[in-house]
């Protein structure tokens, strides 16, 4: 899939779950012919069962539901939850679950972090928010900040065909009638929809095949372009050494940028990993805000006056090297113009602004962490692709296990 401009979008930003949940569901209600929704983490919690009630509705009235989920991140589905969709007729897909060793899941590379919702061919739905009650507001302190958007207009038919040819590429294991079924659907998808706005966009995706770098390149061409400001905010920031060096050019030809990242993360080592490139942020003029109201998980940015970016990708080796990712770029004022006053409040509001004089001065252990934090950005790319680059199969769910069934192919 080659990404490219497209004209005439209606892209809208929702929020963490409170905005996205009642959107996202709401279209899965009103469905007529198609649902097709993937996620890297689907819990059985409030969230996830109101999930699990729409798609049964959805499937129950004839609406063809396909769902796939990461056997990483959605590990622990029970029976009773698989087995009930299965039975209304949602086809529930696996994305390589791997086996437990010693009761541990040990596949920890090259996982389906896509957040993507497709209804009908004719909205979309493209994020970092996961079906699960830790991206609402009530769950409490641990509560996840993120985003999502909602897109109308010409480009879902480009994640409409992304979406289908997925599904095609990941079951060509079953019998030979279901590989044509999907052929015919992938020749029957609309090839254009109404112009619905004014936003130009591209969908953008990183894999292990032909967009390895696809997201990452994207980025490091807006950061070049830009003029007057940049905002990044990413939940687990540790690029590679090439974006590092387009940020510290840009605040060095006089570009405002910032960042923001997690002050109170849910995983300890992400905190760690980005302090290790405060002092050559902060030497070059990078402004760096820790969020600390509570854990940020959100993937954002804008860049000027008009591009901005919101998806599943994290600036982290395993997003930029070898997750499955997915993006959705914009150009619009409007959008950038709503996007910066949410990240400005943010920075506001709720951050500490990170000085060099707080990051302290490298001695000792932390110099040496930090020789080797900046040896590792320039490395780990190369590295990455050493890795195995197995092509996992989706396989369906199994309600008669609480592990659902798994398959490589190498």
């Amino acid at each position: 899939m080659k990404s490219r401009w497209i004209p005439g979008n209606d892209i809208r930003l929702l929020e963490n779950g409170e905005a996205f949940f009642p959107r996202a569901f709401a279209c899965i209600a009103n469905a007529k012919r198609e649902v097709i929704l993937e996620t890297f983490i689907l819990f059985e919690d409030k969230v996830g069962l109101q999930l699990h009630e729409a798609l049964i509705a959805a499937a129950r009235r004839g609406v063809q539901v396909d769902v796939t989920i990461d056997g990483f991140g959605s590990p622990d589905l029970s029976n009773h939850f698989i087995a009930t969709l299965k039975e209304a007729g949602v086809r529930m897909h696996v994305f390589d679950p791997g086996k437990r060793v010693f009761g541990q899941r040990l596949n920890l590379l090259r996982r389906m972090h896509r957040k993507i919702v497709v209804v009908d061919g004719e909205v979309a739905f493209v994020g970092g928010i996961n079906y699960s009650a830790d991206h609402l507001a009530d769950f409490g302190p641990e509560a996840k900040q993120d985003y999502s958007v909602e897109i109308h207009g010409p480009l879902v038919a480009e994640i409409h065909r992304f979406t289908h040819a997925a599904l095609a590429q990941g079951q060509r294991y079953q019998k030979q009638r279901d590989w044509w079924r999907w052929r015919r659907q992938l020749r029957t998808q609309p090839h254009e929809l109404a112009h619905e706005g004014d936003a130009d966009a591209m969908f953008v995706v990183r894999d292990n095949g032909d967009h390895t770098s696809d997201i990452e390149r994207h980025y490091r061409i807006a950061i070049r372009s830009a003029k007057k400001r940049i905002v990044i905010a990413n939940a687990y920031f540790f690029p590679g050494y090439r974006l590092i060096r387009e940020l510290r050019r840009a605040a060095r030809r006089g570009v405002d940028v910032h960042l923001i990242l997690q002050g109170e993360p849910d995983m300890p080592i992400v905190k760690t990993a980005a302090t290790m490139l405060y002092h050559l942020l902060l030497g070059a003029g990078v402004q760096v805000h820790e969020y600390c109201e509570r854990p940020f998980h959100g993937k954002v940015a804008l860049m000027d006056d008009e591009w901005a970016t919101v998806g599943s990708s994290n600036l982290d080796p395993l997003s930029l090297a070898l997750n499955l990712e997915a993006n959705v770029i914009i150009r619009d004022r409007a959008f950038n113009a709503h996007l910066y006053s949410r990240l400005e409040h943010l920075m506001r509001h709720s951050c500490k602004r990170i000085t060099s004089d707080e990051a302290g001065e490298l001695r000792g252990w932390d110099l040496v962490r930090s020789f080797f934090a900046f040896h590792f950005t320039r490395r780990y790319p190369g590295w990455a692709s050493w890795l195995p680059r197995h092509v996992p199969r989706l396989l369906p769910a199994r309600h008669d296990r609480l592990d659902p069934v798994y398959e490589n192919k190498r």
